[in-house]
């Protein structure tokens, strides 16, 4: 009984929320055509969530695209030419391992960030004080990070997924003598623009749904210090399994 009533209490706090994190999303979306006059917050978190993670995007995405160059190469040993190479590494970037490393990335360094900022304002009593002077905690705090990583995220995708082809280039031309023409011949011929567009929406869903859950998160953050830490790595958890459970369903809508 005390296994029902355990599973019954867990469903019970899922559910409520879930709806919790989509009446914060609601009072987002609304506050849209307000962000424009708000012009100043949404640039700082621009910055913040996109020129600032910059390097860090770009460091990963090298690695990533000379490890799918190695990994494209063993699959491809003795069942196809490697004048495809170019093909598999870049499908394979542009579609998957660019968006969902990236969002990734984005989870552990702009989530955790966001909710350990609002975690820390609502401890403190920061938000309690906005709203004692009239201001909404939602519209100030919440929608400049959340529309900042919506249009930062898919540009940060792009540079990733040029950086890893590039990567991807240098190891096949390095290290498996592989031209430039052939490398590139193979990624033209079989590039498929709904590929580059499939990659966008998942950067675009993966850059909404770590602010909101880093939102979230930090709004409901209780117990001091030692609650902004717990929050913080919570954020993260909840992004990660969330990110790599909408890349399924996206797969699974797509095909």
């Amino acid at each position: 009984m005390r296994s029902f009533a355990y599973l019954g209490k867990k469903t019970i706090d899922f559910f409520s929320e879930l709806g919790e994190i989509s009446k914060l999303l609601f009072s987002i979306l609304k506050s849209f055509p307000l962000i424009f006059k708000k012009r100043k917050l949404l640039l700082v978190q621009m910055e913040h969530i996109g020129v600032n993670s910059l390097p860090l995007v770009v460091i990963i995405a090298i690695f990533t695209g000379a490890v799918a160059a190695w990994q494209a190469a063993y699959q491809l040993k003795g069942v196809a030419p490697l004048s495809f190479l170019g093909t598999a590494t870049s499908k394979a970037i542009i579609t998957e391992l660019g968006p969902v490393l990236t969002a990734i990335v984005i989870a552990g360094r702009v989530g955790a960030s966001i909710a350990a900022e609002l975690g820390s304002m609502r401890v403190t009593e920061q938000i309690d004080a906005l709203e004692t002077m009239g201001i909404n905690p939602i519209r100030y705090l919440a929608t400049p990070r959340f529309f900042a990583a919506v249009f930062m995220m898919p540009i940060l995708v792009i540079i990733a997924n040029v950086i890893a082809v590039i990567g991807a280039f240098l190891i096949s031309n390095v290290f498996l003598n592989i031209s430039y023409a052939v490398f590139f011949d193979s990624v033209k011929r079989f590039f498929y623009i709904s590929d580059f567009t499939f990659g966008m929406i998942k950067g675009i869903i993966f850059g909404g749904v770590t602010a909101l859950l880093g939102c979230h998160i930090g709004f409901h953050t209780t117990g001091g210090a030692e609650g902004v830490g717990l929050s913080t790595i919570r954020s993260f958890v909840l992004n990660a399994a969330w990110i790599l459970i909408l890349d399924y369903v996206l797969w699974t809508i797509v095909f």
